[in-house]
Formats: C-alpha cells, sequence, structure tokens
C-alpha cells in the first residue's frame, strides 16, 4: 500500500510493510492521548472492511516506536491481531 509524504518541497513514497504488533513500543505521550471510545469505534471500521491507513513507526532500539497511529494500533489489538500495516518513518532530527 504506497503513500506519500510530504516534507517541505520534497515528496516522500513510503511503502507499508507488515509489523509484528508486540514488537511495537507505545511513548507514554502517545499512551496519554488514548480515548477507548475512539479505539471502539476504529475497531468497528475494521470489522466492517474499512481499508485502514497504516500506522507509522520509527525504529529504536531492538524495537520499533510508534510515532502515529495509537487508536489503530489499540483497535486491532483489541480484535486479536498479531500484525498491522506500517510506515517505517526517520526520527526528527533536533
Amino acid at each position: 500500500m504506497p503513500g506519500s509524504l510530504v516534507l517541505g518541497k520534497e515528496t516522500l513514497l513510503l511503502t507499508a510493510v507488515v509489523v509484528r504488533i508486540e514488537e511495537i513500543y507505545v511513548p507514554t505521550g502517545l499512551r496519554k492521548q488514548l480515548d477507548l471510545q475512539e479505539v471502539e469505534a476504529v475497531a468497528e471500521k475494521i470489522m466492517a472492511g474499512a481499508e485502514e491507513r497504516p500506522i507509522q513507526v520509527r525504529r529504536g532500539k531492538g524495537r520499533y516506536v510508534l510515532v502515529k497511529g495509537v487508536h489503530r494500533l489499540e483497535a486491532s489489538k483489541a480484535l486479536g491481531e498479531e500484525t498491522i500495516q506500517a510506515y517505517i518513518v526517520r526520527a526528527r532530527q533536533h
């Protein structure tokens, strides 16, 4: 599932890959944004066959770190999924 990301004047083409959910770490800041009603709504959309955008992760120390898509990730976990489509992005340079 190709996608694109626009950074300034550049457009990067991204290809979704399959990532094992157990290999994804959710940072505290994203965990605090978690809304269980939103997770339930996303899970219902997934069960109805709606195509979901891949989540965004970056590579961490021996794992992936979630960047975007906490509700999609948690909905997939709640549905018993073991894998999820993800775009692997680079960490921002500070």
